[in-house]
């Protein structure tokens, strides 16, 4: 994660000396819904660690079939109203697209090596990103040649991702965990607005789980073994399972439900996040798989070299 690192500390140089990006307000609004689209063009994976921690894994996108746990068939069907302009990934084609996907092909290829199906989705502090780069990572992912992925809002104090889906709030995690709800009714999918219109593909194969009524017994909730009996349960009928969660740096939450992913990936936002604070939130996942970083809202991204023009495709700091 060097040069995450080395962004960050340059960010902070650049501040220091006056010459960083000017803010744009839009931006550093403290809203329930992040970041928009052309902020987020040079997320990026870092590091990423390739000991092989399991034997070969099956990556490919045969469904398992539906066992007596879980009945995906009678999951409630809703029609969203998703907010367009803050999933890129739902685009054909855009810089914001060729990031995501890109952030797609990483998380395969550490795939191709280890252990890899569920992912928390978090970072140190608020306002960094992270909703925003879940929903957009489980939608390019559930794109891919039709796999089928679960989203899960795991950020039970202030959830987001519905009000970026246009979905139900719930009932959702919350009440899955406290023991309210089954798996099965705190799931839900979306239908097509109108009959013969079809959902966009990374809808139509998306499972979601909302935060559902926020808890002032998250951490309590979070800390239960119920979310591991969640993933266990959930993952021989999905392809990947994405979590955003609570910033780890602030609640505990975040940390606990990482203990039942396979992997975390860290969002930092150019030019905001600190050093100190994105070392902090490594040293609260010691107990975790940390994949690396994706460095978002980039206002300037590092030059890699253009390839036949394509050089706002390829701002990937590694």
């Amino acid at each position: 994660m060097s040069k995450i690192y080395e962004a960050l500390r340059q960010a902070e140089l650049d501040r220091a000396n006056g010459i960083a990006a000017e803010t744009n307000p839009a931006q550093s609004a403290k809203t329930a819904v992040l970041d928009a689209p052309q902020v987020a063009v040079a997320s990026a994976v870092a590091s990423i660690d390739k000991t092989a921690v399991s034997a070969d894994e099956d990556t490919s996108i045969a469904i398992a079939p539906i066992g007596d746990l879980i009945d995906l068939s009678n999951i409630v069907e809703y029609t969203w109203t998703p907010v367009l302009s803050q999933l890129p990934a739902l685009e054909q084609r855009g810089v914001a697209v060729e990031q995501f996907r890109s952030l797609r092909s990483r998380m395969q290829e550490f795939r191709d090596l280890n252990t890899l199906k569920s992912i928390l989705v978090s970072s140190g502090m608020p306002q960094e990103g992270k909703s925003f780069v879940a929903v957009n990572l489980a939608i390019s992912l559930a794109r891919h040649k039709s796999g089928r992925v679960l989203l899960i809002d795991g950020d039970m104090r202030r959830s987001t991702l519905h009000k970026l889906l246009g979905a139900p709030e719930g009932p959702g995690l919350t009440e899955y965990l406290s023991g309210k709800s089954l798996l099965t009714e705190v799931m839900q999918r979306p239908k097509p607005s109108e009959a013969g219109h079809p959902l966009p593909p990374g809808l139509a194969s998306l499972v979601f789980i909302p935060g559902g009524h926020a808890s002032d017994k998250a951490a309590d909730l979070s800390g239960n073994r119920r979310f591991e009996r969640l993933i266990a349960d959930a993952s021989p009928h999905f392809d990947w399972i994405i979590v955003d969660s609570s910033p780890v740096n602030l609640v505990s939450d975040g940390v606990n439900l990482a203990r039942a992913c396979d992997g975390v990936l860290l969002i930092a936002r150019g030019g905001t996040t600190k050093f100190e604070v994105a070392q902090r939130a490594v040293a609260e996942l010691k107990a975790s798989k940390v994949l690396g970083f994706v460095l978002n809202a980039v206002q300037n991204p590092p030059a890699t070299g253009g390839y036949y023009g394509y050089d706002g495709y390829d701002k990937v700091t590694e």
